[in-house]
């Protein structure tokens, strides 16, 4: 007796019956899908994909966590802000340095930390001057960049705030001097006119351009008087 499967069904029989059998039975093709979007149920994701929601199914990749340096990540540049130092330490043309860029390419980093750098300076003698030195060299370098627009200059405010930063760098090298001979005065006097000279110099050939003509002095004058009150808040004079 023979006995074959219909349409995939087993036939039972009795045991008196279930003499010299045999047959065979077909294995389901089953496929294994793993990951991905086959991992779903296929009939769902037809669904959701003809129904236009088959962006629920997507799957974001991780994008690589970008390793910049942390200067990087606050566009500081040690190299340039060393450079733009030597250029206000040495403002003679003669040396070389191409001293536009410390006008031309403006920072904000290098000119903050002269600051802070002068402003822990006059701690040694009133710790509230600190605040007030920033204060003066945002607003003071305001008034110098409203100043020079008025006179027809083409400036930035933040090529001034660069420049009236990086040119206190004078006053910091006279701090330790004043110390030292601090008792003569017209010695200590004679360093103080040169700091502020020095210091107004290098801002003043930065900012006062040719397209100023005969109207320099009207520029220069109230970055000399800028200067010579920074100097004042560091002596307390």
């Amino acid at each position: 007796m023979n006995l074959s499967p219909n349409n995939g069904d087993f036939t039972f029989v009795s045991s008196t019956e279930a003499e010299d059998l045999s047959g065979t039975i077909d294995a389901p093709d089953v496929k294994l899908n793993i990951g991905g979007y086959n991992a779903k149920d296929p009939y769902a994701t037809t669904f959701l994909r003809k129904r236009g929601y088959g962006w629920l199914l997507e799957v974001e990749e991780d994008e690589p966590e970008d390793n910049k340096p942390l200067l990087e990540e606050l566009d500081i540049d040690l190299k340039d802000i060393y450079y733009k130092i030597r250029c206000v330490l040495m403002p003679m043309p003669s040396l070389g340095f191409n001293r536009q860029v410390v006008r031309d390419n403006p920072d904000f980093w290098g000119p903050l930390a002269v600051v802070l750098l002068f402003s822990m300076i006059s701690i040694y003698g009133q710790f509230r001057v600190v605040s007030w030195i920033i204060t003066i060299w945002i607003f003071g370098s305001l008034t110098i960049f409203l100043l020079a627009r008025v006179l027809g200059g083409e400036v930035s405010y933040g090529q001034v705030l660069g420049v009236i930063g990086y040119s206190l760098l004078p006053l910091i090298v006279i701090a330790p001097l004043l110390l030292v001979i601090g008792g003569f005065d017209a010695v200590s006097t004679l360093i103080k006119l040169f700091g502020v000279f020095w210091a107004a110099y290098s801002a003043a050939s930065l900012l006062v351009g040719d397209e100023f003509k005969t109207k320099k002095p009207l520029l220069i004058y109230p970055i000399f008087l800028l200067y010579i009150y920074f100097l004042s808040l560091y002596t307390g004079v």
